[in-house]
């Protein structure tokens, strides 16, 4: 399959989930806010599990030698991980959730504002892996496995902090 081709089909695949989404919250929004809940859940899940393990194979990928069999493989699992399961996974978490702040909560509430901020930082801690997957692709990383060790927390610490903000709701 070719990149254009698994583009198109990853575009399809998000429309649908998508006008699903947005089509159950007209159609029936009682019922549909939590059907889009667990909707909403599973895709957070699909992208913390995303975003925990790439980190850690660019720790591996940084001990195998650019232009190896390892590092080509590392390559691969590298971009199927983020075009398959971490991009997708993050759009619906976005679309589920801001249907959900809008519908449900009327984006008011303290832990709310403080949900999406933290969002939008592990989005952008996202955006970073990506550009560290595209480097990674062309043997142009830079960053030591002692720098991949430390980032690879730092989803982890965004995500502690969010489901106590959404459990407890502390303001």
């Amino acid at each position: 399959m070719t990149g254009r081709q698994r583009a198109i089909r990853a575009g399809v695949a998000l429309g649908v989930t998508i006008a699903g989404v947005v089509a159950l919250g007209y159609v029936l929004p009682v019922a549909a806010a939590s059907w889009i809940k667990a909707l909403h859940v599973i895709a957070v899940i699909s992208w913390m599990a995303g975003m925990l393990y790439l980190p850690r194979l660019f720790v591996y990928h940084c001990a195998a030698t650019p232009g190896s069999e390892t590092s080509e493989t590392f390559k691969v699992m590298e971009r199927r991980l983020l075009e398959y399961i971490i991009n997708p996974a993050m759009i619906v978490s976005w679309v589920a959730g801001l249907w959900l702040a809008w519908v449900v909560f009327r984006f008011q509430g303290g832990w709310l504002h403080g949900k999406l901020a933290l969002v939008v930082g592990l989005s952008a801690v996202h955006g970073m892996f990506s550009a560290a997957v595209r480097a990674f692709a062309e043997d142009r990383n830079t960053r030591s496995q002692t720098y991949w060790r430390a980032m690879n927390e730092v989803p982890t610490a965004i995500m502690v902090v969010v489901v106590i903000l959404v459990i407890v709701k502390p303001f």
